[in-house]
């Protein structure tokens, strides 16, 4: 069976966020690879200029970012971060429930845009992960 394998920045029982990964199984459809469906409520186009920086913040609803153009860096409470750059897919999911409080030191991530080209991403948020 062929896999593939997704980033996933997630923050696991509430705590700091962090990457794991996530497999998903790829079926084959008549020599057509391709994952099971996952529900999509909208996408978005993105552009952020080189220098962009968003400070502590989580994600809420899990969003599947794929980089287009330029790259992206996002920072974790422990200071290692991770670059994504055209090609490059993740799923944010770092999020707190209705009841929790962001706490400023504990939950979270940075994104940023490093280097010097203009970052072009696509924002998908799906219905569930």
């Amino acid at each position: 069976m062929t896999t593939v394998t997704i980033p996933i920045l997630e923050n696991p029982n509430s705590g700091p966020s962090l990457f794991t990964e996530q497999t998903l199984s790829l079926e084959d459809y008549n020599g057509l690879i391709i994952s099971p469906r996952i529900d999509a409520l909208n996408f978005r186009h993105r552009v952020s200029e080189p220098g962009y920086f968003s400070d502590w913040h989580v994600a809420g609803d899990p969003t599947l970012i794929v980089i287009r153009q330029g790259m992206l860096r996002i920072g974790l409470r422990d200071g290692s971060y991770r670059d994504f750059s055209a090609g490059d897919v993740f799923i944010a999911k770092d999020r707190l429930s209705d009841s929790e409080v962001f706490d400023e030191q504990r939950h979270g991530h940075t994104a940023q845009v490093a280097g010097t080209k203009t970052l072009l991403a696509l924002h998908i948020k799906l219905e569930s992960l």
